[in-house]
């Protein structure tokens, strides 16, 4: 009996130090092993549902891209109409050729604009670019720089110091303000709201004596990358009228292709001039962070942050129209980019990636593009002599995400403000019930930007926290990479220029773009000629930050080697 009254007095005892040390918050060692063991394996079954959901998800769009691909051709045929063929040798000069030219009276200034203005005639019912003209304005602006010129009270030297681009016409998109002309954004309740004075960097190109003559199309409040509004309609690309022009400066990337314009201005926060001048065939490039004055453009960026993003730059069908171009929007800036200091490619360092690496719902690269990449950079390795390396970042394969939490701000203004153009809001719901009706002032993308918007990552949640966090991560390892004598080449997008509404089941392919926004740095879209399908391919070059000239001499290179802007008439 004893040593059955020890038994259990030593049990209670241990079943009295098993509770003491669960109610301290630990458990016996044989549950805890089996509560770690439920959890890992809860954990692991989570996972597998989240992969093959995600699996599930990427099938799935794989079949819709398939299925549109399928619709559109249907839809529209193989190939759409193309362009008039260029019978004017005027419109085929670079911008920077005009200015000397007119400046040294081998041109007027009058009959290179009505040059350009005739090909905008005829050139627009077709792609329907152009959205708001000052042609006979312009015709007069014309007729004082060729009196100027005339009068000999400026010398040439003068001209060309003073006056870069004397009597050349220039263009801009549908959200750059300019004096007298159309300022909508694509937005409706904008659409007979003029400009009262030129934006900044209009007024810079102004007072080095370029002439505004066209405004060009956008897409509604300049946040898709397909140029279509309720305004002014929908763009098509000179190379196929049924494929897009890209966005939000589309119309900019458009008129200049056809070369209905010399040089213009255009504006990108998340890839709007990259993207227009890849699919156009075209250079066009976004300058580095806080380089030019974004004053006079709509929609203003909510902050800080999104401002850095945002910046206004060149597009043009030559490279050599680049760096002029920059140095004058650049202003007061322009010191701190060093665009006069030679670089010497044999000394630049070159990376490139060739995709994302897989980004969910992002389309794989086209083989055209590969190539096309794969043999720049054998350029720069055999003929160049440079130094070539082929890299891996993994952090790119979250662009989208990454981009989409840092474009969030603590403002309340929201898209459904935006598009009622800050005078209350549209109720996006009551919105989409109209649009099959055609009763809707908004495109679809439009009112699904602003019902989409209320979900997603939230500002000051720890998932934007994360993404912020990933993005400064990444910055770090851009800023060591290419330090001040490299540059990193990319592709602008992962395939040619698609039809018409097939970016609503490819939205997120502008994530190769974008990325470089989060980041702050200059990059350039490079155009290398015509793929398989008679349309243009190319590449983005980007380098650190106010190292645009790296960017610039790089694009001065492919254009040499591999010919640069294609005229559209010309088939693959």
């Amino acid at each position: 009996m004893r040593v059955v009254a020890d038994k259990l007095k030593h049990r209670a005892k241990t079943f009295l130090r098993t509770v003491g040390a669960c109610g301290a918050g630990t458990t016996p060692p044989s549950h805890s092993k089996r509560m770690d063991a439920q959890t890992k394996q809860n954990l692991l079954e989570r996972r597998k549902a989240r992969s093959l959901l995600k699996t599930l998800i990427n099938v799935v769009h794989k079949f819709l891209v398939l299925l549109a691909r399928w619709l559109s051709r249907t839809i529209y045929g193989e190939h759409g109409k193309r362009m008039p063929p260029i019978t004017n040798l005027i419109l085929m000069e670079s911008a920077t050729s005009l200015a000397t030219k007119i400046r040294t009276r081998k041109l007027t200034s009058v009959e290179v604009t009505q040059a350009f203005i005739d090909r905008c005639r005829e050139v627009n019912p077709l792609l329907n670019c152009v959205v708001d003209e000052r042609f006979e304005a312009a015709l007069k602006d014309a007729e004082r720089a060729d009196k100027l010129i005339a009068s000999g009270t400026m010398t040439v030297e003068q001209l060309e110091r003073e006056k870069p681009f004397l009597g050349v016409p220039i263009s801009t998109k549908d959200c750059i303000r300019v004096e007298g002309l159309l300022h909508t954004s694509g937005i409706w309740n904008r659409r007979n709201i003029r400009g009262d004075k030129d934006a900044r960097a209009m007024e810079l190109m102004r007072r080095a004596g370029a002439i505004p003559f066209a405004l060009t199309n956008v897409s509604e409040c300049c946040m898709w990358w397909e140029s279509v509004n309720t305004i002014h309609g929908r763009s098509r690309n000179p190379y196929d009228a049924n494929r897009i022009v890209g966005g939000s400066s589309g119309g900019e990337g458009c008129i200049q292709a056809a070369a209905a314009s010399p040089f213009g201005l255009g504006s990108d926060i998340g890839g709007s001039i990259r993207m227009p001048a890849f699919f156009n065939g075209i250079f066009g490039h976004k300058p580095s962070k806080f380089v030019v004055s974004n004053e006079g453009q709509y929609p203003v960026a909510l902050s800080e942050e999104q401002n850095s993003f945002l910046g206004i730059g060149p597009m043009c069908r030559y490279a050599t129209d680049l760096k002029p171009m920059l140095r004058i929007i650049a202003d007061e800036n322009a010191p701190k980019l060093r665009l006069d200091e030679p670089v010497d490619l044999k000394q630049l360092k070159f990376f490139y990636q060739i995709n994302d690496g897989g980004a969910h719902l992002v389309s794989p690269v086209d083989h055209d593009i590969r190539d096309a990449m794969e043999k720049v950079m054998a350029h720069f390795r055999a003929t160049v002599k440079a130094e070539v390396k082929k890299v891996y970042l993994d952090k790119l394969r979250k662009s989208a995400p990454m981009w989409l939490a840092n474009m969030k701000t603590p403002s309340k203004v929201g898209f459904d403000s935006q598009l009622a153009n800050l005078e209350g809001t549209i109720n996006p719901w009551l919105e989409l019930a109209k649009w099959p009706l055609r009763m809707s002032n908004h495109t679809l993308i439009g009112i699904m930007t602003a019902l989409s918007e209320r979900g997603g990552v939230k500002y000051g949640s720890e998932e934007y926290h994360h993404y912020v966090q990933q993005k400064q991560e990444l910055v770090n390892e851009f800023r060591d990479m290419l330090g001040e004598n490299g540059v990193f080449i990319y592709p602008t997008h992962p395939t040619v220029a698609p039809y018409h509404n097939e970016p609503l089941i490819r939205a997120l392919n502008f994530s190769y773009t974008a990325i470089i926004n989060v980041l702050g740095l200059p990059a350039t879209a490079v155009p290398l000629g015509l793929g398989r399908e008679g349309l243009p391919i190319g590449l983005q070059v980007v380098a650190g930050v106010n190292q645009d000239r790296l960017c610039l001499a790089v694009a001065c290179e492919l254009e040499r080697a591999f010919g640069g802007w294609v005229a559209p008439e010309v088939k693959a």
